[in-house]
């Protein structure tokens, strides 16, 4: 039997036993002891934290679920497909999709993943913490560089853009050209200015909305979150805002782990999905030839959920026909750009 074809029900298996051996260890239950979205940095690697399962208990919804284990909504719905968002059966296991791979991206400040939609914030030696974050709907994406946190602001008011209030006049529901500070106000009660003009990290006043595309470019965040790093972050943290729908990372034990999220739709014709990802597991292995699944590799590429994958062959899988990875030198005649929009 070939078993290097990938199946949800066999991530699903291998989280379940993860869970176990690290219940056995006491691991997990150290991660959970700590403030929330905080992680120790690895000593090697760049992979941290775990999945794991909860139990659905009457009037759960995988969004509450969500919020209350510091996940998304699109990373819990990819986590579990099969579960329905706003009425899942009481007693249904849950997966919490809490292991991540760290972004290829220099470990100081605040580095926002797009199509991930999560924000890393290495706010101390040997400690990140991870949240997730709304980011810019199609049309208007939030832009990739680099820049730094300004001011703080307690209690914003929020002035709506006027292309934003002559659509509403448009449809015959005018915005008010300032909302004030209160529960209308969809910047929440805590915001911090960014170097970038008109761009925010911010709360909001719709939780429910925190892990999909849905802001004008801005960066949402859960309420609690976000008034944690405003009483923590000082002004004139860096801000690096990347975009890396794929991700690989090496695990202490030596495994080569991926994680794959579906492409901003602006991105999509900037890249090729495939080859980006067999380049970024190159770089993973520098001038060694790497034993990778490439079969895998393509199934996780075509079909991303955000649960971190295992990409090398093992000792107990039927050996796959021998077919040369494909040249990654020079893939895309340098260095690679993606589009801020």
């Amino acid at each position: 039997m070939n078993t290097t074809i990938l199946t949800r029900r066999t991530v699903r298996g291998a989280i379940t036993l993860g869970l176990s051996a690290l219940l056995a260890t006491g691991a997990l239950a150290e991660e959970r002891d700590r403030p929330r979205g905080h992680f120790a940095l690895p000593e090697s690697g760049n992979v941290i934290g775990e999945n794991y399962t909860v139990t659905v208990q009457e009037g759960d919804t995988l969004v509450d679920l969500g919020r209350t284990y510091n996940v998304g909504y699109e990373a819990i719905r990819m986590a579990n497909p099969d579960v329905s968002i706003w009425a899942p059966f009481e007693g249904t296991e849950v997966v919490i999709p809490d292991q991540h791979i760290l972004p290829d991206a220099e470990r100081e400040g605040i580095v926002i993943n797009l199509s991930e939609m999560r924000l890393y914030y290495y706010s101390a030696p040997g400690v990140v913490e991870t949240y997730p974050i709304s980011v810019g709907r199609d049309g208007f994406g939030t832009p990739v560089g680099v820049t730094r946190t300004t001011v703080k602001v307690k209690d914003p008011a929020w002035s709506p853009p006027r292309s934003m209030r002559a659509e509403a006049a448009a449809r015959g529901e005018p915005v008010p050209a300032v909302v004030p500070p209160g529960p209308d106000n969809p910047l929440g009660r805590h915001a911090i200015l960014l170097g970038l003009p008109s761009y925010l990290i911010h709360g909001t006043n719709r939780p429910d909305g925190v892990g999909m595309r849905a802001s004008r470019g801005c960066i949402r965040m859960f309420p609690e979150d976000i008034e944690s790093l405003y009483e923590r972050v000082p002004s004139g943290t860096r801000v690096n805002i990347i975009d890396q729908p794929f991700k690989a990372g090496w695990a202490p034990d030596g495994t080569l782990y991926a994680q794959s999220f579906p492409p901003l739709e602006e991105n999509e014709g900037s890249f090729e999905p495939l080859l980006n990802a067999i380049e970024t597991v190159a770089r993973a292995f520098g001038d060694e030839k790497p034993p990778v699944d490439y079969a895998r590799l393509r199934e996780l590429v075509e079909q991303p959920d955000g649960l971190i994958v295992s990409l090398l062959h093992t000792a107990d899988e039927a050996p796959t026909p021998a077919t040369p990875a494909p040249e990654v030198e020079n893939l895309f005649g340098g260095e690679l750009e993606l589009s801020a929009r």
